[in-house]
């Protein structure tokens, strides 16, 4: 049984296998994407439920331009199809939506629906959902180096903190829990620097078969962990 007060902070998910899911059932990939987008309303939804502060999804990475046009067009059409229906729920909810990625290299209609639900859930604070699009965790670091070295910023001055207040989780912890679906054991640039002591939990599950029970079998794993930050035992028991 999970333990309310053991619930991570912050969850990061790596949708991995849609594609994989609609070919083994004989399907067109469009469909794997479809039944992906069912998965994570659903997930969203049971995160919220369980007291999950920040929600993290890898959407759509700067690699992913080089599929296919039509592939890239539909999974654009279903972001905007997902924000018009599920903005009443994001507001029930009251779930914050923010994006991580490059905003402005997005389709004009993408960045449209993104701009109006992220400004009518900006008072939302029970939860925020991150969707990571046009996302790419090198760049992210690269992009807050730049900001640094253009204010000024060096010797000292530079710390771990002031590096952070520049990266696109401004203000939200580190994920303590990275989730990845369909088999595959790497992090595929996503979060870098966030990662640093983030537990990570691979299932072989491809993502429109992720569904609550299987979340809450990761959340816990988790729970059964102990999470060291580089200390002994004894240690973090008496920093914390």
């Amino acid at each position: 049984m999970l333990d309310p007060a053991g619930v991570p902070a912050h969850v990061a998910i790596i949708m991995d296998g849609n594609g994989r899911w609609a070919t083994a059932r004989g399907l067109q990939r469009s469909e794997g994407h479809r039944a992906g987008t069912r998965a994570a309303k659903a997930i969203v939804t049971r995160c919220r439920e369980l007291g999950v502060r920040h929600l993290t999804l890898y959407t759509f990475s700067r690699e992913n331009w080089s599929r296919p046009k039509e592939e890239v067009g539909l999974l654009f059409d279903l972001l905007v199809d997902y924000l018009k229906g599920e903005l009443k729920n994001l507001l029930d909810q009251d779930i914050r939506l923010k994006v991580l990625g490059e905003f402005d290299g997005l389709p004009f209609i993408a960045r449209q629906a993104l701009s109006h639900v992220m400004q009518k859930t900006a008072k939302c604070a029970t939860m925020t959902l991150n969707l990571a699009l046009n996302y790419s965790g090198r760049e992210e670091i690269l992009r807050a180096a730049r900001a640094l070295s253009a204010k000024g910023v060096q010797g000292e001055a530079l710390t771990e903190e002031a590096f952070a207040a520049e990266l696109y989780t401004a203000g939200q912890p580190d994920p303590d829990l990275i989730i990845r679906t369909s088999g595959e054991l790497r992090l595929s640039n996503y979060l870098l620097f966030q990662a640093a002591y983030s537990e990570f939990y691979f299932t072989d599950t491809l993502w429109p078969d992720f569904g609550p029970e299987e979340l809450e079998r990761a959340l816990e794993d988790f729970q059964g962990r102990q999470r060291r930050f580089g200390k002994t035992g004894q240690q973090l028991e008496r920093a914390t």
